[in-house]
Order: C-alpha cells, then sequence, then structure tokens
C-alpha cells in the first residue's frame, strides 16, 4: 500500500514538473507526499491477507471473510460456484454465470437475482456477446416490495403499459417483473437458492472457513458445495423413488 502510494505521488509530480517546463499553470492541489507511518485505521491480516473485511450477519458488524457465491437450479442442485474478495455482490453476476459448469451451462435460458446482482452492465455481459445474444435472459430485483398484501392487492390488477424506448434498463427490468410471466418465474429464486445456503449454514454447519488464502478457501467451498450435493441427490433419488 505505501508502495503503490509513494509511486502514485511520484507520477503527480512529474506531471506537474512536466507542465511547469511546457509553460503550462498545473491545476489542482500541490500533491501531498505519502505518510511515513501508517494509517492509525489502517488494518492487516496476517493470518490471511487475501481476505478482505466484510459487512457480516445484519449489516451492524463486519468480519474478515470471503464471498463465496453459488448458482442452484431448479431442483436445489448447485451448478456453479466460487469464491471473490468483493465485499458485496454488484459485480458477482456475470463471473457467478460463467462459473456454471460446461455440463449444464448450454441448458441456461433464465437467470433469477436479488437486487444486490443487479446493475445494467451485469446484465448486458451475461445476455449479449460481441457475437449477439446469448438466450440467456436475466431476471433481477430492482424495487424493494413489502412481503404484506392488502385486500386491494388480492383485486385484479389494471394491465400494465410496455415501457416506452426512452425508458432506461433499470425501468424495463422493472416491468419485465411485474407481468405475470416475470413474476411466477423469480418466485423461484426463494425456493431454490435461499434453501440451499440455510441448509449448508444450519444442517451442514458451515458457517466459516477454516482454511487460509484464497486458492484453499476455494477449495474448501468446492468440497462443501459437492457434499451438498450428495446429501441433495439422496433426498431427491428418495423422492422418486417414493413417487
Amino acid at each position: 500500500m505505501a508502495a503503490a502510494q509513494q509511486e502514485d505521488y511520484k507520477t503527480k509530480q512529474a506531471k506537474r514538473q512536466a507542465q511547469q517546463e511546457a509553460g503550462q499553470k498545473p491545476r489542482g492541489p500541490q500533491p501531498t507526499p505519502p505518510s511515513e507511518t501508517p494509517d492509525p485505521k489502517a488494518q492487516y491480516n496476517f493470518s490471511d491477507p487475501e481476505s478482505r473485511i466484510m459487512k457480516a450477519g445484519n449489516g451492524q458488524h463486519f468480519e474478515q471473510a470471503y464471498n463465496a457465491q453459488a448458482a442452484v437450479d431448479e431442483h436445489m442442485l448447485i451448478v456453479g460456484e466460487r469464491i471473490s474478495v468483493a465485499p458485496n455482490d454488484k459485480e458477482e453476476l456475470a463471473p457467478t454465470v460463467a462459473a456454471i459448469s460446461p455440463v449444464v451451462a448450454g441448458e441456461v435460458r433464465s437467470v433469477l437475482v436479488d437486487s444486490g446482482f443487479y446493475s445494467e452492465a451485469a446484465v448486458g455481459v451475461v445476455e449479449r456477446t460481441p457475437e449477439g445474444a446469448t438466450g440467456v435472459i436475466v431476471y433481477a430485483a430492482v424495487e424493494k416490495h413489502s412481503h404484506h398484501k392488502t385486500v386491494a392487492d388480492l383485486l385484479p390488477q389494471p394491465g400494465l403499459a410496455a415501457p416506452g424506448p426512452e425508458a432506461s434498463a433499470r425501468e424495463v427490468m422493472a416491468h419485465c417483473l411485474k407481468t405475470e410471466p416475470g413474476k411466477t418465474l423469480y418466485k423461484l429464486r426463494k425456493q431454490t437458492v435461499e434453501p440451499v445456503f440455510g441448509i449448508i449454514k444450519e444442517v451442514m454447519g458451515f458457517r466459516r472457513f477454516l482454511l487460509r488464502g484464497r486458492a484453499k478457501a476455494g477449495l474448501e467451498w468446492t468440497l462443501v458445495c459437492v457434499s451438498y450435493n450428495l446429501k441433495r441427490m439422496f433426498t431427491l433419488k428418495n423422492l422418486v423413488a417414493a413417487a
């Protein structure tokens, strides 16, 4: 960190000097050399420097952590997994979709994610390539909705007007999730991926990584996901046998 700050300071100084030698007036304040002593609030994790400080639990405290990601299919099987050091999910949509096993990746037509994953750029990467559309449609929540229904909500609702050509990508996405097909499809997210993480935490008891380093933590997460899938496949087999 200190080396990077020193290099940045030298670059700014050199640019300022070049402007002065060219007879130009440098803009902005004079660059300040970095302090030789660490910031009192600076933190460094010596046991696992590859991890990052992230909000944890209900968001009221912070922990040194990795961001564990999983893609789940309609049978509640994990079809893709990875870990990252991103403190939130804003840039995790495309990499996590890319992590889906090539065995099933060609069958993916819809991707359901919560608002934490949404950004116009991320959706664009998943839905389009330079060669054209990928055939995958992203359904992402972009608005907060109450979990409680009123009497008015139970009455027939007027038809939704399609967004005009001037509508933003966010407005188009919001409209899509308000349509009956969109609402029906998005409901599947709650009964697929959310229970998977609940089972991993509460039933399997996995709540923290025991290994250190991104590569080892990634391997640990892979083993957890494989273990979960074996457990889930055993359950599915019994369900089929009982049917």
